[in-house]
């Protein structure tokens, strides 16, 4: 059913914010080693790019006659219930994941974003991702505000106080980096 969702909405990123086990609970590594088809879907793993926080993988899918290209992000340094222990590799990982977006056009498809139980990381990731934006676009960012609506979305997003102060030191980092950016 997962891969046919993929397919069925034409998705082009997957983030997954968690580990293949957590505390004892296992998250299904559902990507191949390398191919296998699924409900009609061949997916390929291409090539495997491995950073310090995350791994990109470049996967085709193939049904029929048609292809498209798939980036699947696995961030590796989040604990479940917990924050990073460093702000920089998030707000990395949320530039990349939009200049990927941005490279697919203005009608890009929906981008998946999982953790293990979708609300907590995925809220986390999700809210740094629609601030950066707030912020770049009208020079204010209301993170309140914007965990509001997703926990309307989909109720308990960003799971912890904890999570939530973490959001607020992300934004922190990237309004510096904005500011020494901008020309004076």
């Amino acid at each position: 059913d997962f891969w046919r969702m993929v397919w069925q909405e034409h998705t082009p990123i997957i983030v997954m914010i968690t580990n293949i086990e957590e505390m004892n609970e296992k998250c299904t590594e559902y990507w191949p080693e390398e191919q296998v088809v699924y409900d009609g879907v061949e997916i390929i793993v291409q090539k495997v790019i491995h950073t310090e926080d995350y791994r990109l993988r470049l996967i085709s899918l193939r049904s029929g006659t048609e292809e498209r290209g798939l980036k699947h992000y696995w961030f590796t340094s989040w604990p479940d219930q917990k924050t990073p222990d460093r702000a920089p590799p998030l707000l990395h990982l949320v530039r990349e994941v939009e200049e990927a977006a941005q490279q697919e056009g203005p009608r890009c498809a929906p981008i998946i974003v999982h953790c293990s139980a979708g609300i907590g990381r995925t809220g986390c990731f999700i809210a740094t991702s629609i601030c950066c934006q707030q912020l770049r676009h009208e020079g204010v960012v209301d993170i309140l505000k914007t965990t509001c609506q997703l926990r309307q979305d989909r109720g308990g997003m960003i799971q912890t106080c904890e999570q939530y102060q973490f959001v607020h030191h992300v934004m922190s980092l990237y309004e510096k980096q904005l500011s020494r950016q901008a020309p004076e």
